[in-house]
Order: structure tokens, then sequence, then C-alpha cells
């Protein structure tokens, strides 16, 4: 299963040589919805905008696409 998180203008994360920003669609493994959320704020902290649980945002909006952890 897998928690997919999106970026707010100002949430620009560099990662292990990988940026996440309002373009892109962070994948994050995941067996529940609460696991996805807490991997969240470990990895990003407050700066991110929305989770979802094993459903993909519109994907219009991210030209940049999905970018695994």
């Amino acid at each position: 299963m897998t928690t997919y998180v999106t970026f707010g203008q100002s949430h620009a994360h560099s990662i292990g040589g990988k940026t996440f920003d309002k373009d892109c669609v962070a994948v994050i493994p995941s067996e529940t919805a609460k696991e996805g959320r807490e991997k969240a704020f470990e990895i990003f902290g407050p700066k991110f905008c929305f989770e979802y649980f094993n459903r993909l945002p519109t994907m219009s909006y991210f030209p940049r696409g999905l970018i695994e952890i």
C-alpha cells in the first residue's frame, strides 16, 4: 500500500539528492493511512500539504510526477 504526499508553494525539500516540491508527489510505502502520515511527518516535518492513502491526487497538477522516497 502507498501514501502519496503533496507540497505547498513554499514546501521544498532536498532528501537523498531528490527534490520534493509543489510540482511532484512523494511516494511513501505504508501499510495504513496512519503509518503513512507518521512517515510523512518524520521525513518532511510539518512542511507538506496533503497526504492520500492508496489513491493518487489529480496528476495534471504535478508535472514532475511521482518520486519515491
